[in-house]
């Protein structure tokens, strides 16, 4: 059974998001001056800044980026050759200006965000940018937040990279808000580290988004599965990419626990998913050559769980893509595979369906993976999770392995 990956090119907001907050739920429009203000630039380089809201110079005068914000921005930008308006298309994560009881900016509500989402999405959907600027977490949240289903954070955790986003079809670069750096003590520091940001814009303007072809071959007969094996044993790949799915976290309670299926990659475009075997003489064999280079993203997982309850010793591991990802960027929080995978490969959330099924409440205790294994359409679910796993594991480890080699 050869299944094949597709993420579509735009994530609509959701359509429960979107019955339940409109222009009509969130109100601004009624107290402003400049309501719902329209995308403003003549757009000739295909970049599309997406900011916080508009603030009281932007209400007055209909167009974002109009006060000291807008100023600083406009600067930086000419620094390094792109013109604010007449480059790129401005837009707000939020139309309206919102204000507080006083009559002073704030910040716009989680409510408000989601009013405006929609807008926001029409914009990307009718102009196609080539590149999208997030200035500072509202715009963080408006977009990359319509499918990121973890917890998002702050703008600190995602600025500085250059996704090649897959849902909004186009290069996503989130980075700091210009009121934030104006803030800064050290602001000079600061405004060095958001030029930085912004240049990257150029580096990838005329850049296509990577393509890829993907597909996760799911084998659940036994017979096909050794198959499998002996032509990875026949081709002996420089590298092999592992991922197991297991009923818990560490594998010591054997009464207990049991590891579920396995999916091997050696290449970007394809991974084979078996169930796990009860002969594993094969496997063995595979995972324990020594010409055949193992990786894996969190090895010590793999290698405690396939040496417990398999007696496999795999060797030789060669590369971990989570050690890579912290020695390339220190940064905390940032070095799981999932967030890995979105932000250098440009996928979103392909796990949301599965990931309740893996928790567990303690380190020995049993998660629910064998409850979704029981029928044949969970049995496919998981094991083509668990093949995109070692498939975009693969891709993020050649990525890591250019960058550092």
């Amino acid at each position: 059974m050869v299944l094949e990956y597709e993420q579509g090119i735009l994530f609509e907001p959701e359509s429960s998001t979107a019955k339940s907050f409109s222009c009509s739920s969130c109100g601004l429009y009624e107290h402003v001056k400049s309501p719902r203000m329209e995308p403003y630039g003549k757009f000739r380089k295909g970049i599309l800044n997406i900011g916080e809201a508009p603030g009281e110079v932007e209400d007055n005068r209909g167009k974002p980026w109009q006060g000291r914000a807008g100023q600083a921005l406009h600067r930086v930008y000419r620094e390094v050759g792109i013109d604010l308006f007449e480059d790129c298309l401005n837009v707000n994560a939020v139309s309206c200006r919102p204000t507080s009881k006083t009559g002073s900016n704030r910040t716009p509500t989680d409510k408000e965000i989601q009013a405006c989402r929609g807008n926001v999405f029409r914009v990307i959907k009718e102009y196609k940018p080539k590149v999208v600027v997030l200035f500072g977490g509202v715009a963080l949240q408006s977009v990359i937040g319509n499918y990121w289903k973890k917890n998002l954070g702050e703008i600190s955790r995602w600025h500085g990279f250059v996704i090649p986003d897959r849902n909004v079809g186009a290069w996503v670069i989130p980075t700091f808000h210009p009121s934030y750096i104006m803030r800064q003590e050290k602001s000079e520091e600061y405004r060095l580290v958001w030029k930085q940001d912004v240049k990257k814009v150029l580096d990838v303007l005329d850049d296509p988004l990577p393509a890829y072809k993907e597909q996760v071959h799911v084998v659940n007969d036994e017979e096909h599965a050794k198959e499998v094996l002996q032509v990875f044993l026949d081709k002996k790949p420089k590298f092999l990419y592992v991922d197991i799915e297991t009923t818990g976290l560490k594998p010591y309670n054997r009464d207990s626990h049991k590891i579920v299926c396995i999916s091997l990659c050696d290449n970007e475009d394809e991974s084979w998913v078996i169930p796990m075997l009860q002969d594993v003489t094969l496997l063995k064999r595979l995972l324990e050559h020594p010409k055949i280079g193992k990786l894996a993203h969190n090895m010590k997982f793999e290698n405690n769980w396939l040496k417990v309850v398999c007696g496999i010793d795999v060797q030789p591991w060669v590369w971990d893509s989570m050690i890579a990802a912290h020695v390339l960027d220190n940064r905390p929080d940032i070095t799981g595979l999932k967030f890995q995978v979105y932000v250098n490969l440009g996928v979103a959330d392909y796990d949301s369906e599965i990931e309740q099924y893996l928790k567990a409440d303690g380190s020995n205790s049993v998660n629910k993976t064998l409850d979704l294994w029981r029928s044949l359409s969970g049995r496919n679910k998981l094991m083509t999770y668990c093949g995109l796993d070692s498939l975009f594991g693969y891709r993020l480890a050649m990525r890591q392995m250019r960058l550092l080699t």
